[in-house]
């Protein structure tokens, strides 16, 4: 696997931490999870993981995180700035022993900046962005694709994306170096082509009533007879002709014309909702109009496309997207389990020490592995 022997630290915080720590262990690093419990239901990214708890506030418990890291090559860390610092764990500290760690900090606003010590979620980062003002129907209010686009994408995918920089530098220069990821910072730039597009003519409008954000009727979702929906992507000619052969619409439809955008809207819903979504998917098979369901989050592994290649895998009781993107000779995998290699051995933490350390209440060990 391409990051095989790659050793990552993750300090446990919310959601965008453990994805990008699992980004790195499906390719093949090996990542463990520095936790304040033992039990951690909310982190469902864990798998594939080694886990320990530290208490951080404890002296002993710093230094031994500090040993962890002199023999790590990534350390990941969620915390507001300057947390890492007081716990005697910042980058100058570790660096003493290891100037070759990757110090990654997933943070919403930065290390600096008037907001860098402020909360926030995906929400408040998106609308910081800027990207948030983007989205929504017309006299409608901006709304949040949930919090895929700050925490995931302008967060743990992005910040994978500067790990991995890192790591090709340090073979050029062997030093480390800090991954400054910003959620806010991330989110703007996987929208950079929605920044510097705005001179095309697709643009111009106000929210809402742009191509693509929904003011256009070629360009959207229908309801489907059966209570679900289809997917409408006609932008160019070729395809908008196709759609209106197959959905008998006039000939005379315009596709940019301003007075057809009502007559469009109209027709459409009237089609969609004539016919049933297994109706609709069978008269655009092998059709070229870019109409195709709205497959649900349920069901999508049973899609014949996902499942010829087998874009999601079975994970204990439920399904999970494989690693993407797909590398020919060393491809992610998606991993269960984890190498049960005491990580103490790799810092020659003595059996009496360690337990030392668990009756000072300094280190808490998982009870389904020995660490």
């Amino acid at each position: 696997m391409p990051l095989k022997g790659v050793k990552v630290l993750e300090f446990v915080g919310l959601a965008p931490g453990p994805l990008c720590g699992k980004i790195l262990s499906d390719f093949g690093a090996h990542v463990t999870r520095i936790d304040k419990v033992v039990e951690n239901s909310f982190d469902v990214l864990h798998n594939g993981k080694r886990s320990v708890a530290v208490n951080l506030k404890m002296a002993a418990g710093q230094k031994l995180v500090q040993r962890l890291a002199a023999k790590h090559d990534v350390l990941i860390e969620p915390f507001r700035p300057g947390v890492m610092e007081k716990l005697n764990l910042g980058p100058a500290q570790l660096w003493a022993d290891n100037p070759r760690l990757i110090y990654a900090r997933l943070t919403g606003f930065g290390q600096e900046g008037r907001l860098a010590q402020r909360a926030g979620h995906d929400i408040n980062y998106a609308a910081i962005s800027g990207v948030l003002s983007m989205l929504g129907r017309h006299q409608e209010k901006p709304t949040a694709p949930i919090n895929l686009l700050a925490d995931f994408a302008g967060g743990s995918v992005l910040c994978a994306l500067g790990i991995c920089l890192a790591l090709l530098e340090r073979h050029h220069s062997g030093r480390g170096q800090i991954v400054d990821a910003a959620m806010v910072d991330g989110t703007a730039y996987v929208a950079s082509w929605l920044f510097m597009s705005r001179g095309l003519s697709i643009w111009g409008k106000e929210r809402g009533k742009n191509v693509l954000d929904g003011g256009a009727y070629f360009y959207d979702t229908y309801e489907t007879k059966d209570g679900k929906y289809m997917s409408v992507g006609a932008l160019e000619p070729q395809f908008f002709e196709v759609l209106k052969q197959r959905l008998n619409l006039p000939e005379e439809l315009s596709q940019y014309g301003p007075e057809d955008q009502a007559l469009g809207k109209k027709l459409l819903t009237e089609a969609f909702l004539a016919k049933t979504q297994e109706e609709l998917s069978e008269l655009f098979e092998d059709f070229d109009a870019c109409v195709y369901p709205v497959v649900d989050w349920q069901d999508v592994m049973k899609h014949d496309h996902n499942a010829e290649r087998q874009a999601f895998d079975r994970f204990g009781d439920t399904w999970a997207p494989r690693p993407a993107p797909r590398l020919s000779r060393t491809p992610g995998k998606l991993r269960s389990t984890c190498q049960q290699q005491s990580i103490f051995e790799e810092i020659d933490l003595k059996p009496a020490e360690m337990q030392k350390l668990v009756a000072d209440g300094v280190l808490i060990l998982p009870s389904e592995a020995k660490l």
